[in-house]
């Protein structure tokens, strides 16, 4: 199993192949889709989703790498999910501006302060201005959100 972690590999595929290698039956890997984060995430944090993008390998190509029977579950995110990854924020926005927060998360470090010091901002604006939650504050009454957070599975081929 590897959970939350092949954007760290390089390359991806190459662990993959070797968790299906290594793998009598099983192997299970959750990960994110980058392009299911809720829209306002892809809206205030793109700049940072631009450096982040290239890192995350796809879903189809998990699937690939991984081979075997392969099957896709969307895993929907509490609304207190007490996680650090982005979308464990989709209806807390403001956790955001923690900078505490912020560091448990891989994404700040490679934008760098100014990016950081830009994403932010913009977010604060957003929320201090109203604007936040007159476009998204829908999400604030939600007890799920079925977004990013995927569960590969691939089972030996037999």
């Amino acid at each position: 199993m590897a959970c939350v972690t092949i954007h760290h590999w390089q390359p991806p595929e190459a662990g993959l192949a070797e968790l299906r290698r290594v793998a009598r039956q099983t192997v299970v890997v959750l990960t994110f889709d980058l392009e299911a984060l809720p829209a306002w995430q892809r809206r205030y944090l793109a700049e940072g989703l631009a450096i982040e993008r290239p890192r995350f390998p796809s879903i189809e190509r998990t699937a690939a790498a991984l081979g075997g029977d392969v099957s896709v579950q969307a895993i929907p995110t509490p609304a207190d999910c007490a996680d650090g990854f982005f979308e464990a924020y989709w209806n807390r926005p403001e956790a955001l501006l923690d900078q505490s927060v912020r560091a448990s998360q891989s994404m700040w470090p490679l934008v760098g302060r100014e990016a950081e010091e830009r994403i932010v901002d913009g977010l604060r604006e957003a929320l201090d201005s109203g604007q936040w939650d007159a476009e998204h504050g829908h999400l604030r009454e939600q007890e799920w959100f079925d977004g990013c957070l995927r569960l590969v599975i691939s089972e030996a081929s037999r």
